[in-house]
């Protein structure tokens, strides 16, 4: 659905994208992770049209954005970081503005502003002017307006930006709902965004990208970051019995507690499988456990990892 083949921006001598290459797929929903500055919404701003590339090829529903770029804004939907909202105008007066300028009128308009208020949720506020909304609601006027001409893909820049809790939930939901009729791009820098929406992670660090993949399939690749922390009174060669492990790799003493030692164990694999393990150990030599407790890797140590690399 989308192509990105060797992307590149620039600003003078800056480097904002720099050789991102990457594909979407229909019905996936892609998190775009990286932290402020990273270049995310300037290839969200390519892809869509509203600035042009320095070098590389981008292509959407098999269209080239550059050759193409009528053709190409039919198939986004766009929701930036500041919804283009004009606060003075009511829900519907909004969205029928937005559904002239695309040419859509007559009965296909009415059908199509009913459907995204519906989807949007947006039915028990439509008395209200868009200034009167909560930041909540005006995110669902956005999402409306990038839905309302029914596009193939929808691209959304920092959806749930100054959101409260509940507000972030429930618009995560209304993404993932979404995603099961349209392919889905999501820039964010918030991690659980992409835990709880997407379906892969792209991850770009100063313009370039650095990772890829499922959150689980990147969580995989953490290093150093999946172990046991194990508090226990023994006697013996503790350092070596624990090394011994099949299912750990790397012993690090973190120093005594009164009579006790504490360790963290790194994990070959799964760290719940690695403290069944220092278990059956402990209960073998007579150690007394006063704390074994797994640690899994997640994605904010992926993020750092990936994106703290010089």
């Amino acid at each position: 659905m989308i192509s990105v083949d060797h992307l590149r921006k620039t600003y003078g001598s800056t480097v904002a994208v720099d050789d991102v290459s990457f594909d979407v797929s229909p019905r996936e929903v892609l998190g775009f992770l990286g932290p402020n500055g990273a270049g995310k919404t300037t290839t969200m701003r390519v892809l869509t049209g509203f600035i042009p590339a320095s070098g590389g090829r981008a292509t959407v529903a098999g269209y080239d954005v550059a050759r193409d770029p009528l053709e190409t804004r039919r198939r986004i939907g766009y929701l930036p970081e500041s919804a283009p909202l004009y606060e003075d105008m009511g829900i519907i007066d909004y969205l029928e503005y937005v559904a002239e300028m695309r040419g859509i009128r007559g009965a296909e308009r009415r059908g199509r502003l009913a459907r995204v208020i519906a989807q949007t949720g947006l039915e028990r506020e439509l008395a209200k002017n868009i200034g009167q909304l909560s930041k909540g609601y005006r995110q669902r006027v956005g999402l409306a307006q990038a839905m309302i001409h029914e596009p193939d893909i929808l691209v959304l820049d920092e959806p749930t930006s100054g959101l409260d809790p509940n507000q972030i939930i429930e618009i995560r939901t209304l993404i993932r709902e979404i995603g099961r009729e349209k392919t889905v791009i999501l820039s964010t820098h918030i991690l659980p965004e992409v835990s709880a929406t997407c379906d892969r992670v792209i991850i770009i660090s100063r313009g370039k990208l650095v990772g890829t993949g499922t959150p689980e399939e990147l969580i995989g690749q953490a290093e150093g970051h999946s172990g046991v922390t194990v508090v226990l009174r023994a006697g013996g060669d503790v350092d070596a019995a624990l090394g011994g492990l099949e299912e750990g790799e790397q012993v690090e003493f973190l120093g005594r507690e009164g009579d006790a030692l504490r360790y963290f164990v790194g994990a070959r694999g799964d760290a719940a499988g690695l403290a069944e393990a220092i278990f059956a150990l402990a209960s073998a030599r007579g150690w007394t456990l006063r704390e074994l407790r797994p640690q899994a890797a997640s994605l904010e140590d992926v993020f750092r990892e990936l994106t703290t690399r010089e």
